[in-house]
């Protein structure tokens, strides 16, 4: 890895193209189209989300279509410190027949000489403080912050040679790519489970194959732990033994403390989990709040939480200890297992969040007597619940364990970061040290 590292400009070797300007009128909240990225679609620290994704209909200069791989920065920021301006990301791989667009409010990153600069050490080198810091301290705009390419050209920086620029963008994305798989394998998994719950406890698809004389499709022993009829409740058919139960007669939804009553005492303090941490997954810049909180207001990784106000979300939290606050619900139940209790949120949420939204002159919320009128079945036999624990509960202990995993992940990636990129840890010092940790 031997070679000089050299004190450059951005603006010497790369260009930054401007998006495109395109008409409000076809923009859509839905597909089909094309989607529109935007500068909500990058992450805080880097990299792409899609969340909230916009979609475009009308006519597209073939010039602003973009490519899998294409690395965008934004250009354009409305958070209040700025949180993703001139962050870069990644343009995913795109499925059949879709197509991402290049809005006016990103930069596409062009390098000058492709054999000068890798893309990916230009991405991570884009993701550090340094770099950041001069971008927000030369943006224009109170509300909206602004930059332009011009500005982050004049970013300057140490550049080594081509060959340690891959080994630098190697180890760093090595790190990325087993989040990624991380955060994919969790996706599948999760599905998984909602479709297992949704055919026991919705369908009732085992109960109705028996009834039916056709296969379960499942083991044996489980299979004859199902009824063979179906009988009449308040939600309609359910099987034969089991009985209605509204969310909150099934699990315990503790709501959260004002902890701004809680203030931190001395360097001993907990974050504060507000709905832009469950959001965000992790506490990142969270309000502190006394560690001397009754133990059920503390969060632990594996806790389901559910804000019931604002953003309607429910998650198996993997962002370490915290104190919960105010408008969240930490879901719990000494009789059923911590899938059904979860699974049972999911299965409500939409409901949850149309009666949200219909709440037009308060911040859309829910109340208690929504989670009393909110109900479903559930099987009286504990043998049987027994036996779709053990199917279940692997998937969804499997899922907050892994973000967990990623969360160490990234730790590990943020701290190698600055000091790859500054040169203060050579590739061959960090290629060691990673290989003790992963």
């Amino acid at each position: 890895m031997a070679g000089e590292w050299t004190e450059r400009l951005l603006g010497d070797v790369i260009d930054i193209k401007h998006g495109f300007a395109f008409k409000g009128e076809f923009f859509r909240d839905e597909a089909p189209g094309d989607i529109l990225l935007t500068p909500g679609n990058f992450a805080i620290g880097g990299g792409f989300k899609a969340e909230k994704l916009k979609y475009y209909d009308g006519p597209v200069p073939d010039e602003f279509v973009l490519s899998d791989g294409d690395l965008l920065v934004t250009m354009t920021d409305l958070s209040k410190n700025a949180d993703t301006l001139g962050y870069p990301a990644f343009v995913p791989r795109s499925g059949e027949g879709l197509r991402y667009l290049h809005n006016q409010r990103l930069g596409k990153v062009a390098p000058k000489h492709e054999d000068a600069v890798h893309l990916r050490y230009l991405h991570y080198l884009m993701c550090s403080q340094e770099y950041r810091h001069e971008v927000v301290a030369s943006a224009t705009g109170t509300t909206v912050k602004h930059t332009s390419p011009e500005r982050i050209k004049r970013f300057r920086f140490r550049l080594p040679p081509p060959v340690e620029q891959r080994a630098i963008a190697h180890i760093l994305g090595t790190l990325d790519d087993k989040i990624e798989l991380n955060r994919r394998m969790n996706d599948t998994l999760e599905a998984m489970a909602r479709a297992l719950f949704k055919s026991w406890f919705v369908d009732f698809d085992p109960v109705r194959a028996k009834t039916e004389g056709r296969n379960p499709g499942l083991p044996r022993d489980v299979a004859d732990l199902f009824p063979r009829r179906l009988v009449d409740s308040e939600l309609g058919e359910i099987p034969a033994g089991w009985e209605v139960k509204s969310l909150d007669e099934a699990a315990r939804f503790l709501n959260g403390l004002a902890l701004q009553k809680y203030p931190p005492e001395g360097e001993r303090w907990l974050p504060v989990i507000k709905i832009a941490q469950l959001r965000a997954g992790h506490t990142i810049g969270a309000d502190r709040a006394s560690l001397n909180l009754e133990p059920d207001y503390i969060v632990e990784d594996g806790d389901v939480l559910f804000s019931w106000s604002g953003s309607l979300e429910c998650v198996l939290w993997a962002g370490g200890q915290g104190a919960l606050n105010q408008h969240l619900f930490k879901v719990t139940s000494d009789k059923y297992p911590k899938w059904l209790c979860y699974l049972s949120v999911h299965l409500h949420l939409d409901d949850f969040r149309h009666i949200a939204a219909g709440k037009a002159t308060t911040m859309g919320h829910i109340q208690r007597h929504h989670l009393a009128s909110a109900k479903l079945p559930i099987p009286c036999q504990p043998e049987l619940l027994r036996a779709m624990d053990r199917a279940i509960s692997p998937i969804i202990e499997s899922t907050w364990r892994r973000a967990v995993h990623s969360r160490t992940l990234a730790a590990l990636r943020d701290t190698l970061l600055p000091k790859l990129i500054s040169g203060e840890l050579r590739v061959k010092d960090a290629e060691e040290f990673i290989g003790r940790v992963v």
